[in-house]
């Protein structure tokens, strides 16, 4: 055992090697069910084949000027966040077209953004009206 003490990603990877396991993208809408039992079964799958979930790519609606219907969406786009996690994807990334209301939008999607952080998830957003120049 070393006396010298390594930390951060370097000395993680400072042996890596490649692995035969293809990286693969999964359309959120393709996933029958969030539920471990469901999403155990598919990791084993996948592996078998020689996959490896490296990002879920998911369409979220915000599009009801509604807070219940942006709970609602939050909460699905939560359990994405979790299969991401459990997976083993490292990334989330949401395609959001419409914002009705981005003051009851943004906690919401705030909130999401650091659920994902605490399960090792990076999350991106792409087409995001709120975000535009």
């Amino acid at each position: 055992m070393s006396t010298t003490e390594r930390t951060g990603v370097e000395a993680t990877i400072r042996r890596c090697r490649p692995a035969d396991i293809q990286p693969i993208v999964i359309d959120g809408d393709d996933l029958e069910s969030t539920a471990p039992g469901h999403l155990s079964d598919l990791k084993s799958a996948l592996t078998e084949r020689g996959y490896q979930p490296a990002t879920i790519t998911v369409e979220a609606c915000f599009a009801a000027d509604c807070t219940l219907a942006t709970q609602e969406e939050a909460d699905r786009l939560r359990g994405f966040v979790r299969a991401a996690a459990f997976l083993g994807a490292g990334r989330v990334e949401l395609r959001i077209d419409e914002i009705a209301d981005p003051e009851r939008t943004e906690p919401a999607l705030a909130a999401l953004a650091e659920r994902a952080s605490r399960e090792g998830v990076d999350l991106v957003r792409t087409g995001d009206p709120s975000r535009a120049g």
